[in-house]
């Protein structure tokens, strides 16, 4: 990716409002639903992805306490199957109506040269969504963002664990601080009853900041969470990064908006410090 190239947004329009006035308003009243007393510095967290209409509230309650500095590493599942397993944009900048966000050059050639298994591949990034629909809210939050994104289409725990290590050393030897935003949507399409139930058993080991055990979790209760591969990579990080402690910002699902019970997708936001 060179370095004046500008990623397009893929699903402005769809997955958010493609004006900016709309955006802007829409992302500002999801912001303006949680209204905490002080904004709080924070290591990581764990964001949903899908449409405003659905997720947007999840969010917008985690981004609303969060301290968002200039730089954050924003890590997503691969949906569209397309690209390399790790892939890392680290040149240019991404577009979203809401104008440029430019991709921190220094941070993401630390993250490659730390890690050689990151590869610089636009395909995996240019029709993926989930590390879009972040975007906005960072941006409304933090004027002056930049961001590395980083798309991982791997399961294997082992894979995770390292890329979550190699995370972990980079931004503690980095002079800015940079907040990890994991991108992932909970179970997938299943009843509501039965979507709480396992989103609880994912959401647990999180709460514990135990990598080992989300992942243990996802696997053996069959959790469709897709964006597991960045919460166990942003786990490690954090945990690498001194974190202590998790809370569950804010639990959801489709259920909830569109009132159909029988095939839902859940949604937590969670902050790690």
């Amino acid at each position: 990716m060179a370095a004046n190239t500008i990623r397009r947004p893929a699903v402005a329009g769809r997955f958010y409002p493609g004006d900016p006035d709309v955006l802007r308003e829409e992302v500002r009243s999801f912001l303006s639903q949680a209204e905490p007393a002080q904004s709080r510095r924070a290591i990581g967290c764990l964001v949903p992805h899908a449409g405003y209409m659905y997720s947007g509230h999840v969010a917008g309650a985690v981004f609303a306490e969060l301290e968002v500095p200039e730089l954050c590493l924003v890590m997503c599942p691969n949906h569209t199957g397309m690209g390399r397993p790790l892939a890392i944009n680290s040149e240019g900048a991404w577009e979203t109506p809401l104008g440029e966000v430019a991709i921190d050059r220094r941070l993401a050639r630390a993250l490659k040269q730390r890690l050689p298994l990151l590869a610089e591949d636009t395909a995996a990034h240019r029709n993926e969504h989930a590390a879009e629909v972040e975007l906005p809210f960072l941006q409304i939050r933090q004027p002056d963002l930049k961001f590395v994104p980083i798309a991982l289409g791997t399961g294997k725990f082992e894979i995770l664990e390292q890329v979550g290590e190699a995370i972990g050393d980079v931004i503690a030897g980095h002079s800015d601080p940079v907040l990890l935003v994991a991108s992932s949507d909970m179970n997938h399409y299943e009843s509501d009853a039965v979507t709480r139930v396992k989103d609880r058993g994912a959401i647990e080991p999180m709460l514990r900041l135990d990598a080992r055990g989300l992942y243990d979790a996802v696997t053996e209760q069959h959790i469709s969470m897709c964006g597991f591969g960045p919460a166990v990579a942003m786990l490690t990080a954090a945990k690498k990064l001194g974190a202590t402690s998790a809370g569950l910002v804010k639990y959801a699902t489709s259920g909830d908006v569109s009132g159909d019970r029988d095939l839902v997708v859940g949604y937590a936001g969670i902050i790690l410090q």
